[in-house]
């Protein structure tokens, strides 16, 4: 399909057609004549009046059989009427400058292009038809309304009641914050459903973490040997896991050595360690010695490994999980535990999808309405409590677009696919 939109559009159309453009939402049958007036294809055109299209412009959509030639040709003869090629994402930003959707929703139409899971594609239309928005504007709208009650209370001081002392204002602040963070939690989940988990298999040298890397990724993607330190450099995996896409990296045991290949792929291990959204342990069930946890601020899941030798029964024992990677026993167990861990042990039909941006956003704004409880507990600051207020509602701001920079805007734009 090749769209065109802008004021130009239905001329251009129709330049590149043997009859007049159809009635507008209406398919029609029509030949697209190309620069040397032959016949390019027979195609059904469809043309959007604006402001009702997707860009909020005149849209004309030429759905054509889909030959990469046969489209390059098209889209070559509407250049040659006055037409040029979009920009990476400019449909979409198109879209959002003229208020058809506002920046949240944007992003969620490349989240929905780039899902690897259906609940990943279902988070992302959720987002798409407004639902994070919503959120967000109706957290928007809290804060504002407090912030007006501040502030009146600050331009009538003379009043016999003192608005700001009477605990309610600190009450109403309060509230908010845990409101902030219960969005903040459903966007962390949100922003693992779009872009996956980072997953780091730890463990000393011969706990089986190799085995278990391939038994994920249900292929032999890492070398097995009873030598310790068979595995040196960071071997990776994309694997479906608790429901959702993750990439899963299988590291060097954990170990002091002089060997200067060795250690460097402990360096490795350790800065897996350091950005993995969760570690797996693993740990030989047989071994009556095993290590203390590496040092880590992800969550943590004790996979004990090889109960096909130690005779123990697969499935959980309290924050750990029996398994035997050769086997593939207890490997359903330790998958419900990693969706219990990040929050995805069961659909939500009100899961959304989210972005980084959209999570540090949350927590400034959060930071912000705390900050501003602080200085109105233990300074009585009415100003300093509305100006943590306005703060914090222009970081929500920033997430759906009212308040945006245009360094933001071209920033998230450019990584869209060319005609989104």
């Amino acid at each position: 399909m090749v769209r065109l939109s802008g004021p130009e559009s239905a001329h251009i159309a129709g330049a590149l057609t043997d009859k007049p453009l159809p009635p507008p939402r209406q398919a029609g049958l029509r030949a697209v004549i190309g620069n040397d007036r032959e016949v390019i294809d027979q195609a059904l055109i469809i043309t959007f009046p604006g402001p009702a299209s997707f860009t909020g412009e005149e849209v004309v959509e030429i759905h054509a059989h889909g030959s990469p030639v046969v489209l390059e040709m098209i889209v070559a003869a509407a250049i040659a009427h006055g037409a040029r090629r979009a920009q990476p994402g400019e449909f979409s930003q198109r879209a959002f400058l003229n208020n058809r959707i506002d920046l949240a929703q944007a992003e969620a139409i490349a989240d929905l292009i780039d899902a690897s899971s259906r609940r990943a594609a279902r988070a992302a239309m959720r987002s798409l038809e407004g639902e994070f928005s919503r959120q967000v504007e109706t957290l928007g709208e809290r804060i504002i309304d407090l912030r007006v009650y501040v502030e009146a209370a600050l331009d009538f001081p003379d009043e016999d009641i003192d608005f700001l002392a009477d605990g309610q204002v600190l009450q109403r602040a309060g509230e908010l914050a845990d409101q902030i963070e219960q969005l903040l939690s459903r966007a962390a989940r949100g922003r693992l459903l779009s872009h996956g988990l980072k997953i780091a298999i730890v463990g000393r040298p011969n706990a089986g973490k190799s085995s278990l890397f391939n038994a994920l990724a249900r292929r032999q993607s890492a070398i097995v040997t009873p030598v310790p330190g068979t595995t040196r450099d960071v071997l990776r995996e994309t694997v479906m896991i608790a429901g959702i896409h993750a990439e899963l990296a299988d590291t060097a045991g954990l170990r002091a050595t002089d060997d200067p290949i060795e250690r460097e792929g402990v360096r490795r291990a350790e800065s897996e360690l350091a950005s993995a959204d969760i570690v797996l342990w693993v740990v030989d069930d047989n071994d009556p010695n095993a290590a203390t946890a590496p040092c880590t601020e992800a969550p943590l899941i004790r996979v004990d490994n090889k109960i096909d030798i130690s005779g123990r029964a697969p499935g959980r024992y309290g924050d750990r999980v029996a398994i035997s990677a050769r086997t593939g026993a207890g490997l359903d167990a330790l998958d419900r535990q990693v969706g219990e861990l990040v929050g995805l042990d069961a659909a939500d039909e009100s899961e959304f999808s989210a972005r980084q941006r959209h999570i540090e956003a949350l927590s400034r704004a959060g930071e912000h309405v705390r900050a501003g409880m602080h200085e109105i507990a233990h300074s009585g600051s009415g100003e300093l409590l509305a100006e943590e207020l306005r703060a914090a509602a222009d970081e929500l701001g920033s997430i759906t677009g009212k308040i945006s920079a245009d360094e933001l805007l071209g920033r998230i734009f450019s990584a869209f696919c060319i005609g989104k």
